[in-house]
Parts: C-alpha cells; structure tokens; sequence
C-alpha cells in the first residue's frame, strides 16, 4: 500500500538494513627507500583521523543523520581509523547513553569513536609499500551502514571525491525486511539495478567499470579502475619532463601492473 506521496505506507518503524562499503586505492611510483618512507608520512598526514572525522561527519549530515559517538585514532607506525555512530532522527539528551559525546571532543578525552543510533559510520586506512617494488599504495575502508528511510547512496559520489581513487570496490547490500499496514514484506524500499545508477556522470566517464550483481538478494557490487594514466599523477617528488621516453613506459607499466593486480585480486606472472 503506497501513501499519496508515492512512498510505502509502513507498519511501525522502517527495519530495513542498508549498506555501502568502500574499498579506494592511490597508487603512486616512489624510486627509492626514502621516497616510500615520505610518501607514507605524506599519506598518513594528508588523511589523519581529524580529516577523516570531518568526512565521516560530512557523509552523516548528507545522509540526514545525526552524530551520537565518534570514536578516533591515529597508529603508529601508520594508519588511522574512525568510527561514528549516528541516528535517523537526533536522540534528546535525557535519554543519550552517557557514554556518547555527540562528537564533542574534550581535553581528557582524547581518543574518541563515533555512533549513529541504530546506525555507524567507519573508516581505516592501511597505507602500504614494499622494498622490492616502486609501488606504493594507499588504501581506505568505508563502511556506511543505516536502518529506516536514510540511505548511504546520498553520499557516494562524495566519498568518491574525498580520495584520490585509482581503484574503486563497491558493495551495497539491503539487508531484512519491513511491513507495510496491510502485513506485506517489503525487502527494499527504492529501485535499484546497479550501483552506477547513483555515481555522477562525470566520474563514470573516468573510470572502466563492471558490475557482479545478485539481484534477488538486493546485493550489488561495482569494481572501477581509471581509465587514463597521467604519469604526472604518480610520480613522487618527480616530474615527467626529467624523464627518458624509456623510463616513461618503465613506469606506465609497473603502474598499470599494480593496478590490474588489485583491480582483479590476481597476482600476474613476473615478466
């Protein structure tokens, strides 16, 4: 039974479960040692937990949620995580946990996690390179998960943006049911046959894409690479013009080797 606004007239509280995972990937050339070792201090700077709460907070009022928790630390040697948990509606305080901070941080409380009422909100970063290999990458993990009417999608495109992404994996899943007036299940409450039907225009015109969909499970997955390498993008304490056409192509080629690596979870044969 629909309402006259078009919407599904619902039996109690919407108990549909939505989720949208991340995985995003920078890849960028490092020559030596010494430019692994930076470009890793460089990343671990650039997306400490304070920028990342200030993302994860972004995503929550798009989404139209309020902020409960937040929960936020950075590691050593590397890496940083953050975790909120936020509610459809904002909760009164009179009946706030007093283990919330509603993501006011305070001088004796320092490391701080985030929670959304029925509801959170994630992210980590594993920044990442290896001696044998010019390689280094940088990976983030973000976990959106809502119940109700809000939907994470609203903020796909703009987690999208928030990153240099080379390699993008996406899973969405709507998970349980809930009941309209007249008793009937309803197992998603919006159309949807692909994930690309939310991202903008202009970024699927980046990137090559494929889908791996089970639909009779509402469960989606989206794979994106970049489509055109601009070696300049790579490069770390580098410029393309001080390089030999020979060094060029060297590089394009480890480049798009460790991107079709991930892009696929293949290791491919050493050449």
């Amino acid at each position: 039974m629909k309402a006259g606004n078009g919407k599904l007239k619902l039996y109690g509280f919407n108990n549909l479960t939505k989720s949208l995972s991340f995985n995003i990937y920078d890849i960028c050339y490092t020559n030596s040692d010494e430019d692994r070792k930076k470009y890793i201090e460089y990343i671990d700077e650039q997306y400490n937990s304070t920028r990342l709460t200030r993302i994860l907070c972004d995503v929550t009022e798009m989404i139209g949620a309020s902020v409960l928790n937040v929960a936020k630390q950075d590691y050593d040697p590397q890496g940083a995580s953050v975790t909120l948990l936020i509610s459809e509606e904002e909760v009164p305080l009179y009946v706030l946990d007093p283990s919330c901070n509603r993501g006011v941080f305070t001088p004796i409380r320092e490391n701080i996690v985030g929670h959304l009422d029925k509801s959170h909100v994630t992210v980590h970063t594993y920044p990442e390179s290896h001696p044998q290999n010019e390689i280094s990458t940088f990976r983030v993990d973000i976990d959106v998960t809502t119940c109700g009417t809000i939907s994470p999608l609203k903020a796909l495109n703009y987690l999208i943006q928030s990153f240099d992404s080379d390699i993008i994996t996406i899973d969405y899943r709507v998970r349980g049911y809930t009941r309209d007036v007249n008793g009937r299940k309803h197992f998603i409450d919006h159309k949807i046959n692909s994930i690309q039907n939310f991202i903008a225009k202009e970024t699927i015109n980046k990137y090559d894409l494929i889908d791996m969909n089970i639909y009779q499970s509402n469960i989606f997955h989206t794979k994106m690479r970049i489509s055109n390498l601009e070696i300049n993008n790579y490069l770390f304490e580098m410029n393309e013009e001080d390089l030999s056409p020979k060094m060029r192509m060297e590089i394009k080629r480890k480049l798009d080797r460790e991107i079709t690596e991930i892009f696929y979870g293949i290791n491919l044969p050493k050449l």
